[in-house]
C-alpha cells in the first residue's frame, strides 16, 4: 500500500497521444541535428585561423608562437582606441567567416534533414521505385 503518490510515480506509465508522438520525434530530431550542425560549424570556424597560421608558419609551432607573442606585445602596447578597433575587426572577421561556412554547409544540412523527415512512401518514389508490385 502506497502511503503517498507523487507526480513522478506516473512517469513510466504515461505516454504521449499517438498523433503527438511523430511531432515530438521530429522536433527532437531537428533540434539535435541543428545543434550538431551549429557546433561543427563553430569548430570549423575556430579551426580555420589555426590552420591558416600554421600553414603560413610552415607547420613550425615555434615560429607560430613567436608570431603570436609579437602580436600580443603589439596589442599590449597599443592605445585603447586601437585595441577596440582590432577587437572589432576580429569580431567582424569571425562573423563573416561563420556566415560563409554556414552558407556553404546549409544546403547539404537542409537536404539531409528533409530526407530524414520524409515519409517512407515519398522516399520510395524519390528513388524511382513504385508500390505497384
Amino acid at each position: 500500500m502506497a502511503f503517498h503518490q507523487t507526480p513522478f510515480d506516473h512517469i513510466g506509465v504515461w505516454s504521449p497521444p499517438p498523433r503527438l508522438l511523430p511531432f515530438l520525434q521530429g522536433t527532437c530530431f531537428v533540434l539535435i541535428e541543428a545543434s550538431r550542425f551549429a557546433v561543427s560549424t563553430l569548430l570549423i570556424v575556430l579551426g580555420l585561423p589555426l590552420f591558416a597560421f600554421l600553414f603560413l608558419a610552415g607547420w613550425d609551432l615555434g615560429l607560430l608562437f613567436t608570431q603570436l607573442a609579437n602580436l600580443a606585445d603589439h596589442y599590449r602596447d597599443a592605445d585603447a582606441i586601437r585595441r577596440i578597433a582590432f577587437s572589432q575587426d576580429l569580431q567582424g572577421v569571425f562573423l563573416a567567416t561563420s556566415l560563409g561556412v554556414l552558407l556553404a554547409r546549409a544546403p547539404r544540412f537542409l537536404k539531409r534533414v528533409e530526407m530524414a523527415l520524409a515519409s517512407p512512401a515519398s522516399q520510395e518514389t524519390d528513388n524511382g521505385e513504385t508500390d505497384n508490385g
